[in-house]
């Protein structure tokens, strides 16, 4: 893996890394928040599809499902036309049950979706059968406007270019929302954190 010279070794603060993936113009063809459709229950179902395949293999799963990506259609599903739509994503004996039971406990402690994303905590979603930190961070980031850091694979692999690496997944997390916080107003840190992780995927995708 090659080391990037741009930057001190030892980052002091993320908002460094930050500016220096958005000099690169990483998100100029992306939306606003990078993922698509940020904020509706699509969304919530690819963090899950997300796991162990690449992103294409998603949206091949969510043009199988495009007549059921609201909430209460996506509750009509069956679970064996719900694998053969997300077979696409892999690990779908796996996931369609995991979906469907997220969805029917959505369904009985939050009533709806909007209530879901207003009152869901980080705590309720690790619960979930089959939702890792990566993926609650991801839900509540990109579906639910909360303002969490999504920490993967790659955030792991750009980090480690600056020699900058962790054994837990809280201390990733610390270490990057720490330089976002004391950098950007409160009110602008869900776009931010949104737009960083956007940045790193595509700064691995197209250097590393």
């Amino acid at each position: 893996m090659k080391k990037i010279k741009q930057l001190h070794s030892l980052q002091k603060n993320s908002f460094e890394i930050y500016k220096f993936l958005e000099d690169k113009n990483l998100l100029e063809n992306s939306s606003k928040y990078w993922w698509p459709n940020v904020g509706t229950f699509e969304v919530l179902i690819g963090a899950i599809l997300t796991q162990n395949t690449s992103w294409k293999n998603v949206e091949k799963s969510l043009e199988n499902l495009a007549s059921f990506l609201e909430f209460e259609s996506f509750l009509t599903l069956d679970e064996s036309t719900l694998k053969e739509m997300i077979k696409p994503s892999g690990f779908y004996n796996q996931k369609a049950p995991r979906l469907l039971q997220l969805s029917f406990n959505i369904k009985r402690d939050f009533n709806d979706f909007k209530n879901f994303q207003a009152n869901v905590t980080r705590e309720w979603l690790l619960m979930q059968k089959g939702i890792g930190e990566e993926s609650a961070d991801s839900i509540l980031c990109y579906t639910c406007y909360r303002n969490e850091m999504v920490v993967d694979t790659y955030t792991k692999r750009l980090l480690k270019t600056f020699d900058i690496e962790f054994d837990k997944y809280y201390e990733y997390k610390k270490y990057l929302e720490k330089g976002i916080r004391s950098s950007f107003d409160e009110n602008d840190v869900n776009l931010i954190y949104a737009r960083f992780h956007g940045m790193i995927v595509e700064y691995n995708k197209k250097y590393l």
